[in-house]
């Protein structure tokens, strides 16, 4: 299991939602990763017990901005995020050291 598992959690309107409304988190995580490596870290990392992992990947999207020397076309990276549901009663508070 490498350091970099879990990269960082995503905070989104979504991920809240689904942390409110069914207890899942959603984490960015390296590619390389598996499920069962998912579930280790964040088991380790926040002291939960987690209940299942599903994982999906974003692929990039195509952006441009329009400059004066012209319009510069490009494309965002894309990136793995997993989606954690813990077993009922547990919960993990990404502001507890803010």
């Amino acid at each position: 299991m490498s350091t970099e598992t879990l990269i960082r959690p995503l905070i989104t309107e979504k991920g809240q939602m689904l942390g409110q409304k069914r207890n899942t988190y959603v984490f960015e995580v390296s590619y390389e990763t598996n499920k069962v490596e998912i579930k280790k870290a964040v088991q380790k990392m926040y002291g939960v017990t987690v209940k299942d992992v599903s994982t999906a990947i974003m692929p990039g999207k195509p952006k441009s901005r329009f400059t004066r020397s012209g319009t510069m076309i490009g494309k965002s990276g894309s990136f793995k995020k997993a989606y954690v549901t813990l077993n009922e009663g547990e919960s993990i508070d990404f502001f507890a050291n803010v």
